[in-house]
């Protein structure tokens, strides 16, 4: 359902050297009913999905770490970022694309995968949707070292940690990034690891 409070929306396209930055002109409608003109911009990358790798047997999760630049310009000294498994959708969907990542990435090869969030991370300037999975993994589904893909100049280490060690490092701080946050809570709320 749209929204009835904006209209006269104007879109000026700033960038599409990476992906796209639009800017929106609209008219939106307060609560004493009067209109204002506002302005924002929205980056669009596309949607992207993430999944959080486990195995209740071992108790492990697999999680990646890789060079992020706009952490680094931000006060990540190192710019290293440990993190779920993710990517972009490119056109596929969600499902399709995590498993494909995941073999891309840390070289499992998984089926079975269970979306169990989906959201919009920065919403006051990203337009990206975020889906989150979990996924069992045994050591058998390994087919590749991982890493990444080399036309994408990814450049991905693999880990494995016990699920205690990957919450502690939320508290650390060794682990920032808010997919990867969401996840772990999401297996430790919902007893991923209990018996």
């Amino acid at each position: 359902m749209k929204n009835g409070k904006i209209k006269n929306i104007e879109k000026t396209l700033l960038s599409d050297n990476w992906y796209t930055l639009n800017k929106f002109k609209f008219d939106y409608q307060r609560e004493d009913g009067t209109w204002e003109t506002q302005e924002r911009e929205a980056y669009d990358r596309g949607n992207g999905a993430a999944i959080l790798l486990y195995n209740k047997e071992k108790g492990t999760v697999v999680l990646t770490r890789q060079f992020r630049m706009p952490t680094y310009v931000n006060g990540n000294e190192d710019g290293m970022m440990i993190e779920a498994c993710a990517g972009l959708l490119d056109g596929d969907n969600p499902e399709d694309c995590i498993r494909k990542e995941t073999e891309e990435e840390t070289g499992y090869r998984i089926d079975n995968v269970e979306k169990v969030i989906e959201t919009y991370m920065s919403p006051g300037s990203v337009t990206e949707i975020l889906y989150l999975f979990i996924g069992e993994y045994e050591d058998r589904m390994r087919v590749s070292e991982g890493g990444g893909s080399e036309h994408e100049t990814e450049n991905i280490e693999v880990l494995e940690y016990s699920f205690e060690t990957a919450v502690q490092m939320i508290k650390t701080g060794e682990i920032r990034d808010a997919k990867t946050i969401m996840l772990l809570q999401y297996a430790q709320v919902n007893g991923l690891f209990s018996n």
